[in-house]
């Protein structure tokens, strides 16, 4: 079939990570598909009223169209509509949209289907429409997410949680979770030895306060001055500035190593080598990093939230309470102390390969597809 990606988040050249999660998911329906992307944001610095961006990455077409920002959010609107008009002239006619977060933007989905009878489906991602955050969430945002919704064929968040949560807000589309996927040629097993009896962790995120990077970093520290052989890892696409600083104060330069942002294959190595992955998020809808993690064979302590709790599985993870630094520290430390046995790496990466690789959700994207259409 002919699927067209149209994402209110996508990599671009002023966002070059926001959204790369649905870059995947196309890459995965490309394996049975032919597929498009069409994507439109603004640019306060451009000066043309609308700019095209096209190329062809793994043979699938992207179109990235810029338009001219303003400080009139209801000029911006309008601009991005008429930009989409302008993207989906110059885009193969589709069998079906797959449209990702239900933002204003998809309500050009809604549009080609009432013009053009083209059906479409909405992948969820969005950590605003967690039942814990939809307080938080304007009424204007919840109610056009709705609108979108009750248009769709079929609504597609990436976890169990979120599905609820869209519950919640009164969506009675059909729903199916079908989560995140993961590049498995990218991220997999390194086979090499390991020499040294250092105990190595890795955190890799956006680096924000609700990931939690420097209580990540602090009890690192209380468990070097205790005595263990530990080594941390932290970096991503965040300001490091912050981090740099606790990590001087703490006087870790010697076992603490921070690092900015990495492309796939850079955060792949850094995985491979290390022993176990850190995420201590108040809040994720799912969690890519204990996905890619688990492909490279490695296990995960994270915070038990979100979509984050689905992924935490007896030899694959220890899950920890939002913000409770005691309960980390105590995990790390019995992880240090070799209390705690996990799976094989074989087997923590076949877990992935069974249901989050590129190969199984598309197929798991095939069967809603062919639903709805």
């Amino acid at each position: 079939m002919n699927i067209l990606f149209l994402s209110s988040w996508f990599p671009n050249k002023l966002e070059p990570t926001n959204g790369n999660f649905v870059w995947h998911h196309a890459e995965a329906v490309s394996l049975l598909n032919n597929v498009e992307v069409l994507h439109v944001i603004g640019d306060s610095n451009q000066k043309e009223e609308f700019m095209f961006d096209e190329k062809e990455v793994n043979n699938i077409r992207v179109l990235i169209i810029y338009y001219k920002n303003s400080n009139n959010p209801v000029k911006n609107f309008l601009k991005r509509i008429k930009a989409y008009k302008l993207g989906f002239a110059k885009m193969t006619r589709p069998d079906l949209v797959h449209a990702n977060i239900l933002h204003n933007n998809m309500l050009f989905a809604v549009y080609l289907k009432k013009k053009y009878k083209i059906p479409f489906v909405i992948s969820e991602h969005w950590s605003g429409f967690q039942k814990e955050n939809q307080s938080g969430t304007s009424f204007k945002i919840k109610l056009i997410a709705k609108y979108i919704a009750h248009k769709a064929g079929y609504i597609l968040p990436v976890s169990n949680q979120l599905k609820e949560s869209l519950r919640l807000m009164g969506i009675k589309t059909p729903m199916k979770v079908v989560s995140n996927t993961v590049d498995t040629e990218v991220f997999t097993i390194n086979n090499k030895i390991k020499s040294s009896g250092t105990v190595h962790f890795l955190h890799v995120s956006g680096l924000t306060p609700l990931k939690n990077p420097d209580e990540i970093i602090k009890v690192i520290s209380r468990l070097h001055e205790n005595g263990y052989d530990v080594q941390l890892e932290v970096g991503g696409d965040g300001d490091i500035q912050p981090l740099r600083k606790l990590v001087k104060e703490l006087e870790g330069e010697s076992y603490i190593k921070l690092f900015g942002l990495l492309s796939h294959e850079e955060v792949a190595e850094k995985m491979q080598n290390s022993d176990y992955f850190i995420l201590f998020s108040e809040n994720e809808t799912q969690g890519c990093v204990i996905l890619e993690s688990y492909a490279c064979g490695k296990p995960v302590i994270t915070s038990r939230v979100g979509g984050a709790a689905e992924l935490i599985r007896e030899g694959f993870a220890i899950g920890v309470e939002r913000n409770n630094t005691v309960q980390l520290y105590n995990e790390l430390e019995k992880v240090c102390r070799g209390e705690y046995i996990f799976k094989n790496e074989d087997q923590i990466r076949q877990l992935i390969i069974d249901h989050y690789s590129k190969e199984s959700i598309a197929k798991q994207f095939m069967e809603i597809y062919q639903k709805v259409i």
